[in-house]
């Protein structure tokens, strides 16, 4: 059997021949590694039959493979695409799988990865059905799959506003990571911000379920804090990891593949485009790919397991560009004119990209929404009036196909539906004044804390 560099051998699936690169084969599916090295008959041999699985299973393994993302929606081609990263043991059918998780399939899609023992997918997928509408779980076959899904915890809006290092003398009872109560209609504080922490101009991210914040200032001079917190959740602790090599405030963190990214922003009131890139595991920081263009305080999101970042320069140009991990490049992605005021933000929703910006200087109170289909490359202007109230509308957060946004007065959410935000229900507002960012994370069960203070607004 050929072996060389892009040698190609003959897989019988079924009554089907597939050719296939046998280093892609080697590379990405464990069935394979282990029957070349095994030494076996049949490894020697000038095909495989591999007749237990199904032909449109395997071709769209391959077309993953080779980096396409193939539009799966009927049953069966999930059901097949599960069965075939089990067998296979292919973990980046699998990671596709789980990126294409919505609230039309993850039921599905949970049963099957129960059924085929394949874990990630079948916890990712558990993981989307409890933070999505209730019937979602009624949807799932399994009585394990709903045991599973009923004993995890449901993902909370929280809240982090600005706040600069405090003296110990002068501890601040405000300066605390807070998250809604959504039961019982209150803001609830989660943990106080340690004293040399400063969330003014920092980048603030998940990743694994534990809340980052990088790059602070202190003082009128935008001193930047030197160092990098992180506080877990599950066991209600802050600790220090080492800031980026480059200081940096207003970065764009983003947590993202396994890694921290830390995205543009300022140093000494100069934009930059270096980005760089934290391994939690290593304790360590390395330089990625810079930004097309210098930039601070550019909107990120994620879409199917990809990373976006929204640049605005020139003015009244939106431009998207895609980091991608293999090539450590950014690409460019879609470019959208739109006059603007001020500020933007980006969120994501299945195969779509929201800009929500502010409108031009002689309306700038009402706020437009863009939406970008990554799959068609189209733009679409939502329909409606979006009112950004203290921008309320740029504290947005996806959970499922609901949005979530803040303000002083109201907590507002909207249901992600028919090309539109649909108003879902009001919610009590952010009890402190101030600029926040937003996130969301599991917190432990029986986590409650106090209602959060009230303070005046300056």
């Amino acid at each position: 059997m050929p072996q060389g560099p892009g040698a190609l051998m003959q897989v019988w699936v079924g009554s089907q021949l597939f050719q296939a690169d046998r280093a892609l084969l080697v590379e990405h599916c464990g069935f394979f590694r282990g029957l070349f090295r095994s030494g076996m008959r049949e490894a020697r041999a000038a095909e495989v039959r591999l007749g237990a699985l199904s032909p449109d299973g395997f071709r769209t393994m391959l077309r993953v493979l080779r980096g396409e993302r193939p539009a799966l929606a009927a049953p069966d081609e999930l059901l097949q695409a599960v069965e075939c990263a089990a067998f296979l043991q292919t973990p980046a059918l699998a990671r596709f799988l789980e990126h294409s998780l919505t609230s039309d399939n993850c039921a599905l899609l949970c049963d099957a990865a129960a059924a085929f023992g394949l874990h990630d997918v079948f916890h990712s997928a558990a993981l989307f059905i409890r933070d999505g509408a209730s019937e979602l779980a009624a949807e799932l076959a399994l009585p394990e799959a709903r045991a599973y899904v009923a004993a995890l915890r449901p993902s909370s809006y929280v809240a982090v506003s600005t706040h600069a290092p405090a003296p110990g003398f002068l501890e601040d009872a405000s300066r605390t990571v807070c998250y809604l109560d959504e039961e019982e209609d209150a803001w609830r504080t989660l943990a106080a911000l340690p004293l040399e922490a400063s969330t003014l101009l920092a980048g603030v991210a998940t990743l694994g379920n534990k809340l980052y914040i990088v790059g602070g200032v202190r003082g009128p001079n935008k001193e930047v804090v030197e160092l990098g917190f992180c506080y877990d959740p599950d066991g209600g602790t802050w600790r220090e990891f080492p800031s980026p090599h480059q200081p940096r405030y207003d970065t764009a963190l983003a947590g993202f593949d396994g890694r921290l990214y830390a995205i543009g922003g300022e140093f000494q009131r100069m934009a930059m485009s270096s980005v760089e890139r934290y391994d939690p595991a290593a304790g360590c920081w390395s330089f990625a790919a810079n930004l097309p263009q210098p930039a601070a305080g550019v909107p990120c999101a994620q879409a199917r397991g990809r990373l976006f970042v929204c640049l605005w320069r020139p003015a009244d140009t939106t431009t998207v560009v895609e980091y991608t991990v293999t090539a450590d490049a950014w690409l460019p992605v879609a470019e959208l004119r739109r006059p603007q005021s001020y500020g933007h933000c980006m969120v994501a929703h299945r195969d779509s990209l929201y800009v929500v910006r502010n409108g031009p200087k002689d309306d700038f109170l009402h706020c437009a929404i863009d939406c970008l289909n990554l799959a068609t490359g189209q733009w679409t202007a939502l329909p409606g009036q979006f009112v950004n109230s203290k921008g309320a509308l740029f504290t947005a957060v996806v959970r499922g196909d609901t949005v979530y946004t803040v303000n002083r007065v109201f907590t507002l959410l909207y249901a992600i539906e028919g090309g539109t935000w649909r108003l879902l229900r009001e919610k009590a507002g952010f009890p402190r004044p101030g600029s926040l960012q937003t996130v969301l994370l599991r917190l432990p069960p029986g986590a409650r804390g106090q209602v959060a203070s009230t303070t005046p607004e300056l």
